[in-house]
């Protein structure tokens, strides 16, 4: 009886076909339509109909953006690189997500280009964003796209890139950077005369942006950088010896590289040739780090221009790290340790325990309280 009851509860109500009605119907041989009958159907209809028209749009707009702005640096990427891209064109990763991956190039092994573009394929992720924006003021989301060059070094021995962190970074952009980047802790914030006022150098000695900034022949980072038409698109310039999140453990020469990180913010797909001038300037640094191309007065690289007592601070800092890194490191094995031997002894108690009976039990467990009430008191005595 219960059972019958379940199943009128779970079957729907016949529809009504009356023949009393007299709004629009469509009749099929034994089917029939009324569309008054269908009110909130519409716009659960409407609902998904846009959804699935945002999707659509989304994709599309996304991947022409990143196309474009690829299309329109690729000669410059096959001038640069014997190996562009490993596959044709960009690859991809969902639908705002893309990348290539270039390599063959001297004082580089590699560049990873990586667009990482808003959620326009999903909506409800779309207005999730738009809406944290208008809450958090600091919350800025934007077309991100990062090429991040990766110096070839010699092995065993110190190269022409030198082991520092420094940056410039837009100031509307600071706060970001510094919560995503470890490595830019090395560093102090300071204002530089020759950049524009929104924008910030952080460095771990001035001598390093000294040498950055000064001119060589027709090249000037400082003039590159003031440029109008690049300042919109601007987030940051880093170059790096170490990694992004604090590592765990000292990191072996194996599991280190220096880097050059360039950010920017995506131009729209009809400006998609803006930033071609930064990232040829981008080329041109990297020959001046690493002592390459034929810019006067880069020969031996950055290193070799650092003053001496510079590059001693910098190796001094990078031991402490690395002596604090292992300290940390050795000090949670300790107290990892100390917790597996107490869990191990509180199981071998509690297996004791459960062999007594439950008079001895109590005896034990009214023990072990005294005992523990004692060591408080010695601890509240000693203070």
């Amino acid at each position: 009886m219960a059972a019958l009851n379940i199943a009128k509860f779970l079957t729907p109500p016949m529809p009504d076909v009356s023949a009393e009605y007299d709004g629009l119907e469509f009749k099929w041989k034994f089917l029939t339509f009324r569309p008054a009958y269908f009110k909130n159907e519409v716009y659960f209809i409407g609902a998904a109909l846009l959804y699935v028209a945002f999707y659509f749009f989304g994709k599309k707009a996304n991947e022409r953006k990143a196309n474009k702005w690829f299309e329109a640096h690729q000669s410059l990427y096959r001038a640069q690189f014997s190996k562009p891209a490993h596959t044709e064109g960009l690859s991809q990763d969902g639908y705002s997500d893309f990348f290539a991956f270039s390599t063959g190039r001297r004082a580089l092994t590699s560049l990873h280009t990586t667009f990482t573009l808003r959620p326009r394929h999903d909506l409800f992720q779309y207005l999730f964003q738009v809406v944290r924006g208008l809450i958090e003021l600091d919350y800025k989301v934007y077309d991100e796209l990062e090429l991040e060059f990766t110096f070839r070094e010699p092995a065993g021995k110190e190269g022409a890139v030198p082991e520092c962190v420094w940056a410039v970074v837009a100031k509307d952009a600071l706060k970001q950077i510094r919560d995503e980047r470890w490595d830019l802790t090395f560093t102090k914030t300071t204002d530089a005369p020759g950049l524009p006022p929104s924008f910030a150098v952080m460095s771990e000695f001035a001598d390093v942006t000294t040498n950055l900034f000064k001119a060589y022949g027709a090249f000037s980072l400082p003039a590159v950088l003031s440029a109008p038409a690049i300042q919109p698109y601007f987030r940051s310039l880093s170059l790096t010896d170490q990694p992004r999140t604090r590592p765990a453990h000292p990191l072996s020469a194996a599991e280190r590289s220096k880097r050059l990180i360039l950010t920017l913010a995506l131009p729209p797909a009809s400006d998609a040739g803006a930033t071609l001038p930064l990232l040829t300037a981008a080329f041109q640094l990297v020959d001046l780090i690493a002592g390459t191309g034929k810019l006067p007065g880069a020969r031996g690289g950055l290193n070799a221009a650092l003053r001496p007592e510079t590059r001693t601070k910098l190796r001094k800092t990078r031991e402490d790290v690395e002596r604090q890194i292992r300290e940390d490191a050795a000090r949670e094995q300790r107290e990892e340790a100390e917790e597996q031997k107490a869990a191990a002894r509180k199981k071998a108690q509690e297996e004791k325990l459960s062999k007594l009976s439950a008079a001895e039990q109590k005896k034990a467990l009214d023990r072990e309280k005294k005992r523990m009430m004692r060591k408080t008191q010695g601890k509240v005595k000693m203070r």
